[in-house]
């Protein structure tokens, strides 16, 4: 069964507008990496290594994106809820605090877990989620449009 996830690789385009050598070679790497035929780690899976990846570097944007496909690719909010308690173990609380819970990425989380507590049908939050947390959010968006 094919997934068509519900953000797109925009930041991809940046690369691009900088050369287009490079464009064709980070987009064959993202290939590689996304659009395996066959990969051997489920996509929900690699959604949530990437955002565990994208918070341990502080990239709350990506996380925040990641965290919109994998639970469109169907994470649990019980998962997400482990997710976020690994965070706070392996970041300690203070960064937590400061740094995980203002972000978008725990916004996001929030919205997701509140809509589904209200009984709302997944389909819903995962449109909920890419309208409040898609391209039209400056936090999460990967391309500056001009003002």
């Amino acid at each position: 069964m094919s997934f068509d996830p519900p953000l797109r690789p925009t930041a991809l385009l940046n690369f691009k507008k900088t050369d287009d050598d490079l464009a064709v070679i980070v987009g064959t790497f993202w290939q590689m990496i996304w659009a395996k035929k066959k990969p051997a780690i489920d996509q929900k899976t690699r959604y949530l290594l990437s955002l565990s990846n994208a918070v341990g570097a502080r990239r709350f944007r990506q996380a925040t994106r990641e965290l919109v496909k994998a639970y469109a690719a169907g994470t649990t909010i019980a998962e997400f809820d482990e997710l976020f308690c690994l965070f706070v173990w392996n970041q300690g609380a203070g960064e937590f605090a400061s740094e995980v819970g203002p972000s978008p990425l725990f916004a996001a989380y929030q919205l997701a877990k509140s809509m589904e507590k209200d009984g709302t049908e997944r389909a819903l939050v995962v449109e909920a989620l890419k309208e409040q947390f898609g391209e039209s959010n400056p936090a999460v968006a990967t391309r500056r449009r001009p003002s």
